[in-house]
């Protein structure tokens, strides 16, 4: 029998993951600099000024607005792209619950179409047929850092005539088809919130290529100021939604590691992909050939459906925990939380029902998550995660 370091076996590892946020001088004489300006607001942009530049040219982007943080960075963009109040925004239910409550901040209404089995990204079929006459945009989500299909989903909203917005959150630095996420549709947002793979504790961007919007962007973030305006010269409603110059230079400091980490990510992310497929009652996840760059902030596989169906995912995640990999459940999927749904019947005066039956078993019983930080580690160290999944799940079948 295979003893499970749950109960009272020898782990497979006990060396601790690396730590994140990963930081050094850079960071810190930037911070400095800001402190010595005297000038620490994002009214008076510096620091700010040369990050969207920077940020923008990474992601093939003409135009960058920095924003206090990735979820009003989605309220933004759908703001500026002409969403208003009452109308519908299709999205995925695999997603973080700031997808939803982005648009529901304003009164547009979450329409959630199913994932792809083998990819968990929004599904461009069921995107097509949730579209009616109230649909104005849809918001995909690049989770885990892997590109949605962009080229069938920008030919669904043109055809359709939607805005197509990028929550782009998980997936600073990767590319489909050779281009940086959030240059792609309409409009892409980031979020630089602790966890994500570019940190400055909180904070977030627009990118666009559209000038216009860009503008209306920017003036909603600055109190519906113009661009070359006076300073009490407001032409739309607006709010003070920007970061300020130590994010900035933060985030300068982060990004001079972003290609090496980006590489060191892959490198590993492929590596256990390799390692995992060869794991009997463990799917991996289907990459598609148009994803010339991953940025995994996750690294996510599933439970085989034989086998989820007869453990206990969450027993499965403790006994793989025990074994010192860092692992966790992942979402739970927003067509059944009831927050979201609360609000969508306060907007609409109905409360709706989603069918998302592959979104609901994976958050229920397949989907296991790896965060980052690990695939920073080495080669070796990937191995280690691969045999530890493979020890419980060995375990499990043999107990089964």
């Amino acid at each position: 029998m295979i003893q499970l370091a749950i109960d009272g076996g020898i782990p497979v590892r006990t060396k601790a993951f690396p730590q994140w946020p990963v930081y050094g001088e850079m960071e810190e004489r930037l911070l400095l600099e800001v402190l010595h300006s005297g000038k620490w607001g994002g009214s008076t942009p510096d620091k700010l000024k040369r990050l969207e530049a920077k940020f923008a040219e990474i992601h093939d982007a003409a135009y960058a607005v920095s924003v206090i943080n990735g979820t009003v960075g989605i309220t933004v963009a759908l703001q500026a792209a002409g969403v208003r109040a009452g109308d519908e925004v299709i999205m995925p239910p695999y997603t973080f619950i700031a997808t939803a409550t982005s648009s529901l901040l304003f009164g547009a209404i979450p329409v959630f179409a199913d994932v792809e089995e083998d990819t968990l990204q929004l599904d461009p079929e069921k995107v097509e047929a949730a579209i009616t006459p109230r649909t104005k945009a849809i918001v995909t989500v690049h989770i885990g850092g892997a590109p949605s299909n962009m080229t069938r989903l920008k030919e669904i909203a043109d055809r359709h005539s939607l805005r197509l917005i990028e929550d782009s959150a998980q997936a600073v630095g990767a590319q489909w088809e050779g281009k940086g996420v959030g240059s792609l549709g309409d409009m892409g947002t980031f979020s630089f919130q602790s966890s994500k793979n570019v940190n400055s504790g909180e904070g977030g961007m627009i990118l666009t290529n559209d000038k216009d919007l860009a503008d209306m962007a920017w003036s909603l973030t600055n109190v519906g100021r113009i661009r070359e305006g006076a300073w009490y010269q407001h032409e739309h409603i607006g709010w003070n939604l920007r970061m300020t110059e130590f994010q900035g230079a933060v985030l300068l400091g982060q990004l001079s590691r972003l290609e090496e980490q980006l590489a060191v990510r892959e490198r590993n992310g492929v590596l256990l992909t390799e390692l995992l497929s060869e794991t009997e009652g463990i799917e991996v996840l289907r990459r598609d050939p148009r994803i010339t760059r991953h940025a995994y902030h996750l690294y996510m596989f599933k439970l085989a459906p034989e086998l989820a169906d007869s453990v206990d995912k969450n027993d499965v995640i403790a006994k793989i925990a025990a074994e010192g990999i860092p692992v966790s459940a992942g979402y739970v999927s927003l067509h059944l939380n009831k927050a979201v749904l609360n609000e969508i019947e306060r907007w609409t005066g109905s409360r709706p029902s989603y069918s998302c039956p592959i979104s609901e078993k994976l958050s229920s019983k397949q989907s296991i998550w790896v965060h980052q930080n690990a695939l920073l580690a080495e080669e070796a160290d990937m191995h280690d995660i691969a045999a530890a999944v493979k020890k419980v799940v060995q375990s499990l079948t043999i107990r089964k």
